[in-house]
């Protein structure tokens, strides 16, 4: 652990601590603020495909990533203070081709998955969220603060504040109630 602290404090700066393995690449466009820590086999990427020289993946404070975690951004992601994310856990901000009933062209199944066109969207992360064990947040989606992510979730849509989803795809199953201060059930 002390030579993980030493790690952290000579090449990561001002995160808290860095465990490795961990594979980052496109160091430049990936920026995280004091009290991030990751776990194990962490892959971070963050690729300019744009060129348009800035920050792809941004942590707010105290972020927690767990083990075997992977995300990916070729545009935007930004993820809160306060946010735990649990283990085998997948955030992409973007797909290998075109599957969307609202633009063409679409991708063609003869292609390459590798060589189709990257099409992509932005991801928000809210404050205070907690990712469950190995959900998979998709392009596009904008969780809101306070939210919670079941286990096991495929969020391909917006997570309203302060509510709890779970499922694939991922539905509203409770919202908090603040003047009862409970989690009521949907």
């Amino acid at each position: 652990m002390l030579l993980f602290l030493l790690n952290t404090l000579l090449f990561y700066w001002p995160a808290k601590l860095i465990r490795s393995p961990c594979f980052i690449r496109g160091r430049r466009f990936i920026e995280w603020d004091r009290g991030f820590v990751i776990g194990y086999n962490v892959r971070i990427d963050a690729f300019d495909i744009f060129n348009f020289q800035k920050k792809i993946i941004n942590f707010g404070e105290n972020v927690q990533i767990n083990d075997n975690v992977h995300i990916a951004g070729i545009l935007s992601i930004n993820i809160g203070s306060n946010v735990l994310i649990a283990s085998r856990v997948f955030i992409t901000d973007h797909d290998h081709g075109n599957y969307s009933d609202n633009s063409m062209p679409h991708s063609l199944p003869e292609e390459f998955p590798a060589s189709r066109i990257l099409y992509s969207k932005p991801v928000k992360i809210g404050n205070n969220v907690w990712i469950g064990e190995n959900v998979s947040i998709l392009k596009g989606v904008c969780v809101g603060d306070g939210a919670i992510i079941g286990a096991n979730s495929v969020v391909s849509k917006n997570v309203q504040r302060n509510s709890m989803v779970a499922g694939s795809p991922a539905k509203v199953i409770r919202k908090f109630n603040p003047k009862k201060q409970m989690w009521k059930k949907i």
